[in-house]
């Protein structure tokens, strides 16, 4: 063996790429969450559209 390994480095490459891909994997969760909600608030009619206007009230 020309040189000693450097199994620091080794792990710390290991460590970084596997940080790397849990990121990733966070980010496109958080995106298909926000898909999620942009279209659930799409879709629920506003408050003012649930509430029945009784002018006897009033």
């Amino acid at each position: 063996m020309a040189f000693k390994p450097n199994y620091g480095r080794d792990r710390a490459e290991r460590a970084r790429s596997a940080r790397a891909r849990s990121e990733e994997k966070q980010r496109k969760k958080d995106e298909k969450a926000a898909l999620r909600k942009a279209n659930r608030s799409e879709g629920e009619p506003t408050a003012d559209e649930n509430t029945p206007v009784d002018e006897k009230q009033s």
